[in-house]
C-alpha cells in the first residue's frame, strides 16, 4: 500500500499503459482520477478498480482543451482538495515522415505537448499542498532520447516532453514536488501497430520486427511492466529521484 490515502490523476487513463497505470496506483491505496477524451473507456477503467477493491472516479478530459483541464482540477480540488501524483499519459503518435499537413501537425502537437504543460501548470496547485509527497510523471519515450526515421515530429514532442519534465523538476524541488518521466520502447498496447502503420501502405507486421530485431531483450513491455516504473515514481521509493529521463525498454537505448 505505498500509495494509501494518496490522490493520483492519471490522464489517457481508459485503455493500454494509463489503464494499467492508474489500476496499479489503486491496488496501492491511491484514489484515482481516472481521465481520458473517451469517458466510456474511462468509466471502464473505473470499474476495473472498483472489482479490484480500489477507489476512482472517472471524468472525460481533452488534454489539448484549456478549459476542460481547468474544470477537471476544480473537481479534485472540491472533492480531495490535493493532489500527491499527476500521470501524464495522454499522447498520440502523429504523421509520420516531414510532409505532414498543418492541421494534423498541430493536432499532434497539441496533445503531446501543450496537454502535459497545461495539465500541470493546473495541477500545481493542488501539487503544492501535498506535504512534500508530490510526484509529476511524464509519459516520453524512447523517441525522446534517440533519434527515430520514422517519426521526426513525434521524437520532437517526446524530446520536449524530456526537456519540460526537467525544467520542472529544477523549479519545483523546493516545493517538495518531484518531475520525472518514463521513457518506453515498444509496449504491446493499440497504439503500437498504429505507431507502424501511418504510412500509406505500410507492412506493420515486417516494421515491427524490424523495429523489435533492435531491442535486446527481443520482445515489447507490457502495459504492467511500465505500470511498475510509474508506481516507483510515484512513491516514497523513489523520494530522491527527480529530473529523471527512466527509459523501459528492454534495452533500446543502451546500444
Amino acid at each position: 500500500m505505498r500509495l494509501q490515502d494518496r490522490v493520483c490523476l492519471v490522464t489517457a487513463a481508459g485503455s493500454g499503459m494509463g489503464r494499467a497505470g492508474a489500476r496499479r496506483f489503486a491496488k496501492e491505496g491511491a484514489h484515482v482520477f481516472v481521465t481520458d477524451v473517451d469517458e466510456t473507456a474511462a468509466k471502464e477503467t473505473v470499474a476495473l478498480i472498483d472489482s479490484d477493491g480500489g477507489s476512482a472516479e472517472a471524468h472525460r478530459l481533452d488534454v489539448a482543451d484549456l478549459d476542460q483541464i481547468a474544470a477537471v482540477m476544480e473537481t479534485v480540488e472540491r472533492s480531495r482538495g490535493v493532489l500527491h501524483v499527476l500521470y501524464n499519459h495522454a499522447g498520440i503518435p502523429g504523421a509520420a515522415g516531414v510532409d505532414i499537413p498543418e492541421k494534423d501537425w498541430d493536432l499532434a502537437t497539441d496533445i503531446n505537448l501543450k496537454g502535459p504543460f497545461y495539465v500541470t501548470e493546473k495541477a500545481i496547485p493542488l501539487l503544492r499542498r501535498s506535504e512534500g509527497k508530490g510526484s509529476i510523471i511524464f509519459t516520453a519515450s524512447v523517441s525522446g532520447l534517440v533519434g527515430s526515421p520514422f517519426s521526426p515530429l513525434y521524437s520532437m514532442h517526446k524530446g520536449g516532453v524530456v526537456l519540460l519534465m526537467r525544467s520542472l523538476a529544477l523549479m519545483l524541488a523546493p516545493d517538495g514536488i518531484r518531475c520525472n518521466a518514463i521513457c518506453p520502447g515498444p509496449v504491446d498496447t493499440p497504439m503500437l501497430p498504429q505507431f507502424f502503420g501511418r504510412e500509406p501502405g505500410a507492412d506493420v507486421a515486417d516494421l515491427m520486427q524490424g523495429f523489435m530485431n533492435a531491442v535486446p531483450m527481443g520482445r515489447p513491455a507490457q502495459p504492467d511492466e511500465i505500470a511498475g516504473a510509474a508506481l516507483f515514481l510515484a512513491s516514497d521509493d523513489s523520494s530522491f529521484v527527480t529530473g529523471v529521463a527512466l527509459p523501459v525498454d528492454g534495452g533500446y537505448v543502451a546500444r
